[in-house]
């Protein structure tokens, strides 16, 4: 580290600074160093804890995520005059990516070596309030910035919020929904509704991978005609051809009726025809069934999700063909 040497201009671009007075200004700068990095040396790492700001005087500093393969995903090039890491600095936060300077460098270090934020405090307890002050408006307003451009682009964070959670191949969403979302929403009664098609595998192999991809988008399209005729829940791909419902406010009753005609519908699908010594596939299904009262099992939904799902596999490996209930006092 080196004196620093720079006029208060540079200081003042800076959003921790930009309102602080002239004697304020001459605090900062006397307690900040000047910071010389060599081309491909590190300036910090991800990890590391934000308890410096850097302004960027010459070169320029590359910042960017390693990747689990060995690779690096760049995020971006800083030049002469930005500020770096100001808003993990603010916030007291740790750094989340890396950053090295892409060429030979100068950058000025706020607090200098030998110091943080609460040594200066200490020492000048005026001027750091000013600084914390600064770094609240500044939290807010990126914030609030976010939050505007959220909004701005609504319908684009839609389509990105679906395109996370949907099962690419049949539009249905995954099974990582249910956790992240649905099961935050669930009403006192919701119905979970199971499904595996019977002697699919023979149908895979027989026929290919195309006929089964071509069987799960039929059968993906029953689930989502449902859904769009209630005009609430869910249709989702639990598994590899395990598929079914999640239904909000929906008693034993209505589950019982949805669940039948589920059944009715799959066997109602158009056959795969015969070809050469190949027999037409007819399709039949297994269902399980269960109702979730979320004041008895709201904390316990991996345990109702597993047991639906056992006696789904208890049954359709006793021959399918079946629609089974589920009761959280089973033991399967």
């Amino acid at each position: 580290m080196v004196p620093v040497n720079f006029d208060h201009i540079l200081i003042t671009k800076t959003e921790l600074f930009n309102n602080l007075d002239t004697e304020e200004i001459n605090f900062v700068i006397s307690h900040s160093g000047m910071l010389n990095l060599s081309k491909r040396t590190l300036l910090f790492s991800a990890g590391e804890k934000a308890n410096h700001l850097y302004i960027l005087t010459e070169g320029a500093i590359r910042v960017y995520k390693n990747r689990s393969d060995g690779g690096e995903d760049e995020i971006a090039i800083f030049t002469a005059g930005d500020t770096i890491g100001d808003f993990d600095f603010a916030r007291g936060a740790d750094y989340d990516a890396c950053a090295e300077a892409d060429e030979d460098s100068k950058l000025v270090k706020f607090p200098c070596d030998g110091h943080t934020i609460d040594s200066l405090a200490k020492e000048e307890p005026r001027v750091v309030c000013h600084i914390l002050l600064n770094a609240i408006l500044l939290m807010t307003g990126r914030i609030k910035s976010t939050h505007k451009l959220i909004l701005e682009n609504m319908p684009w964070v839609q389509e990105l919020h679906r395109r996370v959670y949907e099962d690419f191949s049949t539009g249905l969403f995954k099974q990582s929904m249910i956790n992240d979302e649905i099961i935050s929403i669930l009403s006192a009664t919701a119905a979970l509704i199971m499904l595996k098609p019977d002697r699919f595998k023979i149908l895979v192999d027989s026929r290919g991978h195309s006929a089964g991809d071509e069987a799960m988008i039929r059968i993906a399209a029953i689930l989502k005609n449902i859904i769009r005729r209630l005009g609430y829940g869910w249709a989702l791909r639990f598994k590899s051809n395990e598929t079914g419902l999640i239904i909000n406010n929906c008693g034993y009753s209505l589950a019982e009726k949805i669940a039948k005609e589920l059944y009715d519908a799959i066997a109602a699908m158009e056959p795969v025809p015969s070809q050469g010594d190949i027999p037409e596939f007819n399709f039949s299904t297994t269902i399980s069934w269960a109702i979730c009262d979320k004041d008895k099992d709201g904390k316990n939904w991996d345990d109702l999700f597993n047991g639906v799902y056992s006696a789904l596999l208890n049954a359709w490996r006793a021959g399918g063909e079946r629609i089974v209930h589920y009761s959280n006092t089973d033991t399967q």
